[in-house]
């Protein structure tokens, strides 16, 4: 409704990062595409993130790891680490991949978002429900989208097999698509699964803030 305020949507901002990188960079559902090179300043990230008590998979300088790795990073274990470092990797900084963010919230109608950053630890990446909803499903359009936030588990380099954070994903029919967690967004969550409605099977999302 109308009265939704924008407030901080934590990790669900990690939507957007996905589908600005898919959009900049298409890639087949069952492909790794290109391999990205973790640079000295996004391996630091991961210390700057650890003392932050931020989510984050251990990145080393030299690394490479595929795109499709990046996105498993990014939306399976929620690695606030991954969002920078795809952001740097598609814009040169994460101020200029944050400028794509909100044009790409513009471009959906989702006119209550403003992303500060690309992981959504910062409070200053607010959205409402029904914005998220907008951003939900322009991911799950693109499959290599759709493939990742429906897995129940990634295996990564250095960090070995994570669960989904969402721990619903691959029960009941769900298959996506995120969560998030911070003090200041307290628990956010949008979930995509298929129902059947009148016989017909149907992806259904839902989204829920500050729970």
């Amino acid at each position: 409704s109308s009265l939704e305020g924008p407030v901080p949507i934590a990790s669900l901002v990690k939507m957007a990062t996905a589908v600005v990188i898919l959009r900049d960079h298409p890639m087949a559902a069952d492909a790794t595409g290109p391999t990205i090179t973790i640079t000295a300043d996004e391996a630091n990230q991961f210390n700057v993130d650890l003392e932050n008590d931020e989510t984050n998979i251990p990145l080393q300088t030299g690394e490479t790891l595929t795109e499709q790795q990046m996105l498993e990073a990014l939306l399976v274990a929620s690695a606030n680490d991954a969002a920078y470092s795809l952001a740097v990797w598609d814009a040169g900084s994460e101020s200029a991949f944050v400028a794509k963010m909100n044009a790409l919230a513009s471009s959906l109608g989702a006119a209550q978002t403003h992303y500060a950053d690309a992981s959504g630890f910062d409070p200053q990446s607010v959205s409402t429900a029904a914005d998220s909803l907008r951003i939900a499903a322009a991911g799950m359009a693109i499959p290599a989208f759709a493939a990742v936030v429906a897995m129940p588990a990634a295996s990564l380099p250095l960090a070995g097999t994570v669960p989904n954070v969402v721990k619903l994903i691959g029960t009941d029919g769900i298959v996506g698509v995120k969560s998030g967690y911070t003090s200041q967004a307290a628990g956010c969550m949008v979930l995509a699964g298929y129902r059947t409605v009148e016989g017909r099977s149907v992806l259904v999302l839902a989204s829920a803030l500050t729970q």
